[in-house]
């Protein structure tokens, strides 16, 4: 045996093989975020960075919510993750076992997310299908002003994902280019 109990499939080398590595890794983003996250929102970083598969993320998230490590609250109109003061603090002596590298890329990893996740928020995107393929329409209000409408043709899904992708990565750089463009 090797001391490793986590299951390794999906998990690339450097990524987590231990249950209490894993544990410690998702109390680590816990604590160290300025906005929550979701049960949802952990779950996709540890996959998205392939540091631990699904299941034992499901589990230990699980796990700290039934021991008391964690509680569920309401932000933002979010069911998300805090957790428990004792959880917090044994989390700021562990924290240097999990690599330096991987709470970094974790971290990194938890702010692409949010921030994808606030701009579909912000930003609204429909798309209709025709008989020759599909119109996206992006849509761009603050604070009940639309500033910007914008429908283009894609041919098919995979091109509709692809410029919804590009326009979510950066939504006031399209808009910027644009507008330089139209005023060059």
């Amino acid at each position: 045996m090797d001391g490793y109990d986590a299951f390794s499939a999906g998990v690339e080398p450097g990524g987590l093989r231990s249950l209490a590595d894993i544990r410690l890794l998702i109390c680590y983003l816990l604590g160290h975020l300025e906005k929550p996250l979701s049960k949802q929102q952990v779950i996709e970083i540890m996959l998205e960075g392939a540091f631990a598969n699904y299941f034992d993320v499901s589990q230990i998230l699980c796990e700290l919510l039934e021991t008391g490590g964690a509680v569920l609250e309401q932000a933002e109109g979010l069911e998300v993750l805090r957790l428990a003061g004792d959880t917090n603090a044994a989390t700021l002596l562990l924290e240097s076992d999990v690599p330096k590298s991987v709470r970094e890329k974790a971290l990194a990893a938890a702010v692409r997310i949010q921030t994808r996740e606030r701009r579909e928020r912000e930003n609204n995107i429909e798309v209709e299908q025709t008989p020759n393929g599909f119109y996206v329409t992006f849509t761009m209000s603050d604070q009940g002003v639309t500033f910007m409408k914008l429908t283009v043709y894609a041919a098919d899904l995979q091109q509709v994902e692809t410029v919804k992708k590009g326009f979510l990565n950066d939504p006031v750089s399209f808009y910027s280019g644009i507008i330089a463009a139209l005023t060059a």
